[in-house]
């Protein structure tokens, strides 16, 4: 088990900012890659942003690109998403989750064995 636990989340206006971080119960956390998915309102959970093991690599969706910025702490077990420039359609549920797979599957939703309990971020425009 993995336990993550989320913290960061609450309401903004849009051209705002956040910073979510998720902080792993485990001293293995430097094994795993990590990942945030949010799931908007009446729509599929979906990956938004995830860093491998060794933050050699990150990967954003299209729509964040620029904006969203993920980084990890290897030594605090600790992953974060610094969120700029927010947009109303960034409101939604954010989870943090691991996974022991390579990078090519780091954006697969389904090869995440640990999720966070979710953060409500709120955009208002």
């Amino acid at each position: 088990q993995v336990p993550l636990v989320e913290s960061g989340g609450g309401e903004v206006q849009a051209g705002g900012s956040l910073r979510l971080s998720c902080t792993a119960s485990t001293h293995r956390f430097r094994i795993y890659n990590m990942a945030w998915f949010r799931q908007a309102p009446g729509k599929e959970r979906e990956f938004i942003a995830g860093i491998t093991w060794n933050e050699d690599n990150t990967y954003y969706t299209d729509s964040v690109k620029g904006r969203f910025t993920c980084t990890r702490d290897n030594a605090q077990n600790t992953v974060y998403l610094q969120m700029n420039s927010l947009k109303s359609e960034d409101t939604g549920l954010y989870s943090c989750a691991a996974n022991s797979r390579g990078w090519r599957w780091i954006k697969v939703q389904a090869t995440y064995n640990y999720w966070g309990q979710g953060n409500q971020v709120t955009v208002s425009s």
